[in-house]
């Protein structure tokens, strides 16, 4: 499986390769996109560098890529996510964007994995706070649960690394 991550060098992008890593997703070739900004640099993945390359619409051009993964926020991935797609592309997309969106399934896959079609090339994901609630409320279900009270505050992360390296200093 050839994949792309849109937002590398992101919190939510550097999560991504982590866990892709951890769980020893099967790769057969990975695309690193960033911004012009930090274009070239190298990224450290499985104990191999990757250069990054500037996210634009002609870097995918020339790979052949079956998922993408969206991590760089929801201006990008207005943009980018119909384009991917149109490609046939399938895209999971961390930012807000196209979670109401009536024909985008948003999915937790422990919890409703099931709603994903082969049809579907957009998958939106419910911020952490919920993903989180969810998976703790889903079997409670059985027990007629009518009400649940909840309450989250958005933690520093959710400003990305400038927000981070401000809390630091």
């Amino acid at each position: 499986m050839n994949i792309a991550l849109l937002g590398a060098t992101g919190n939510v992008g550097q999560m991504i390769l982590q866990i892709l890593e951890e769980r020893n997703f099967p790769i057969d070739k990975i695309y690193l996109f960033s911004s012009e900004r930090s274009a070239g640099e190298k990224i450290t993945f499985r104990d191999e560098e990757y250069i990054l390359e500037a996210l634009s619409k002609e870097a995918f051009e020339d790979k052949d890529i079956d998922l993408a993964f969206l991590a760089a926020g929801g201006d990008l991935s207005k943009e980018y996510a119909p384009f991917l797609a149109k490609k046939g592309i399938i895209n999971i997309d961390n930012s807000s964007y196209f979670r109401m969106e009536e024909n985008i399934p948003l999915v937790v896959p422990e919890i409703n994995g099931d709603l994903v079609t082969e049809d579907d090339k957009i998958i939106a994901n419910p911020n952490c706070s919920t993903i989180k609630s969810v998976m703790v409320l889903k079997p409670l279900e059985k027990y007629g649960i009518k009400r649940v009270i909840y309450n989250t505050y958005q933690s520093v992360s959710g400003s990305g690394v400038g927000g981070i390296r401000d809390l630091e200093d």
